[in-house]
């Protein structure tokens, strides 16, 4: 996609400005692309015993501690200029004799300000021809925090944070192992977002890696400012309710998608990282899958796998068989259900859709209303709306039953995205219920099926290992609807390379 003029200037790749060395050019263009930013601030340092090096030091406000404290490295280092004669002052920079560990060089201004813009000092200095990145405390940034969603009965309660460098160390911490590799990007022409891949080498197939990397670079935009911005613009089937990337907030689950042969994206100011490709199963499973004994856990499975039927066709049920079929329902609850409905002014198609339209609106609103207040707001406006719309005869009461435990069900998929997606095909399964009855109920779980059939991440077919299973030697199929005992689970899944798919071995 081609840039407007005005963008162009902005470019990281076009009109660069090389660092001359002349401390009064290199400053003129570092406050022309400032002009009217009244958040840059720099100081004017002179260096060296005789105070002969003028040298200027630019950053963002709130970035950088107080120069001149020894407690800060900056602050030691500019000390330790001011008492270096010239030609020690020069050498000591070309060196990096100070042992700074984040210190980078940069031959042009556009890079070097990128590099402050990541929330560091810049030094140029008059005579040295090139611009220096020193790091200091940063943006400010909540810190590691518990996460509030994917919650676990058992493992780690740490989650995300919004920096990039934080949210990389979090899954560095769990697997300490230079195999894990992290390849850093840029992604947003104005905001120059920092994101970052990681994988297993050796483990991850390249080609996934190298398709993601394409994508990245096949679209330009302003701004990026969450790593959903990324997955919708990288998605190859952008129409389908189903989300072709998995997120997580949880670094234990990131941790555990890597060492499958799976690749991490993360993207800075955004605590959700990107897992690709993924699989219907992969969005069933949770951490504690694997914390827990096999029993529990295949439970757990079975739970939620019957959730994500149920969140997507309970309604629509309800309306065939009350409307259509009620032969097959017995006698004594086809007289609960009209006895129920007497007085109901609406047809049972109505009411379905007024009612879901609600628990919407409530779960919008709990969303939406801050700290326990949205919390409230979901269970006491359920239990009000749902009680007065009884007394007052607009709905049944078996219609609130199906359509809370239509909401429950959604609420048991671990991921949010992915119960988004039943939500909206709920929608389509009442109209198609409320048309044909139950032909049109299968019609719409047809379409549903091949739609599922037909979609991949990422080359992975996305029903996993239900079909396609005998690409790994039906090994997948241990890890599915019922998760076998661990030691069961000795080869990684699909994901992984072909080279290298065994994660358990027995010592002698």
């Amino acid at each position: 996609m081609n840039m407007d003029e005005q963008n162009r200037k902005y470019r990281p790749d076009e009109e660069k400005h090389p660092v001359t060395g002349n401390l009064q050019k290199d400053s003129a263009v570092l406050f022309d692309l400032f002009e009217g930013c009244s958040d840059l601030k720099y100081n004017e340092i002179h260096l060296g015993t005789e105070h002969n090096i003028s040298c200027i030091v630019a950053f963002i406000e709130t970035t950088v501690e107080n120069m001149l404290l020894d407690e800060t490295v900056l602050g030691k280092m500019l000390n330790m200029l001011c008492t270096m004669e010239k030609e020690e002052v020069y050498l000591s920079l070309e060196q990096n004799s100070f042992g700074v560990s984040d210190m980078a060089y940069f031959e042009n201004m556009e890079d070097a300000i990128n590099g402050m813009l990541s929330g560091a000092a810049l030094l140029l200095i008059d005579g040295f021809a090139r611009a220096i990145k020193v790091s200091d405390k940063g943006y400010p940034g909540i810190g590691v925090s518990e996460t509030d969603s994917e919650k676990v009965a058992r493992g780690s309660n740490e989650g995300f944070a919004n920096s990039i460098k934080t949210n990389t160390a979090l899954i560095r911490k769990r697997i300490r192992s230079p195999q894990l590799k992290v390849k850093e990007k840029k992604a947003g022409v104005r905001s120059n977002t920092n994101i970052s891949l990681l994988y297993m080498e050796g483990i991850a197939p390249d080609i996934v890696l190298a398709e993601i990397e394409k994508r990245l670079e096949g679209f330009e935009i302003d701004g990026v400012m969450d790593s959903g911005v990324i997955e919708q613009l990288s998605e190859e089937r952008w129409l389908s309710p189903f989300p072709q990337f998995q997120t997580t907030l949880r670094p234990d689950r990131a941790a555990m998608c890597l060492l499958e042969g799976r690749v991490i994206l993360l993207c800075d100011n955004s605590p959700v990282a990107l897992i690709l490709p993924t699989d219907y199963n992969s969005f069933i499973q949770t951490s504690d899958d694997y914390y827990n004994r096999f029993e529990i856990a295949s439970l757990g499975r079975i739970i939620r796998y019957l959730a994500s039927f149920f969140a997507m066709t309970l309604p629509g049920l309800y309306l065939a068989v009350t409307n259509f079929h009620t032969q097959i329902l017995p006698t004594t609850l086809i007289l609960s259900f009209a006895a129920a409905r007497q007085g109901v002014p609406f047809p049972s198609v109505v009411e379905v859709i007024l009612m879901e339209l609600s628990f919407e609106l409530l779960r919008e609103a709990g969303i939406r209303l801050p700290g326990a207040m949205g919390n409230t707001i979901g269970i006491v406006g359920g239990l009000i709306i749902g009680q007065a719309a009884v007394e007052a005869n607009i709905v049944s009461p078996v219609v609130v039953i199906v359509i809370a435990f239509t909401a429950l069900c959604s609420f048991a998929i671990p991921n949010e995205e992915f119960a988004a997606a039943f939500r909206i095909l709920k929608f389509f399964f009442i109209g198609m219920c409320a048309w044909l009855g139950f032909f049109g109920f299968l019609i719409a779980l047809l379409a549903v099926f091949l739609h599922l059939a037909s979609l991949k991440s990422f080359g992975i077919p996305y029903l996993m290992p239900f079909a396609g299973a005998d690409l790994t030697n039906y090994q997948d199929e241990r890890d599915s609807l019922f998760r076998m005992p661990l030691f069961y689970l000795k080869k990684r899944p699909i994901f992984a390379s072909r080279r290298n798919k065994t994660r358990l071995r027995w010592k002698e």
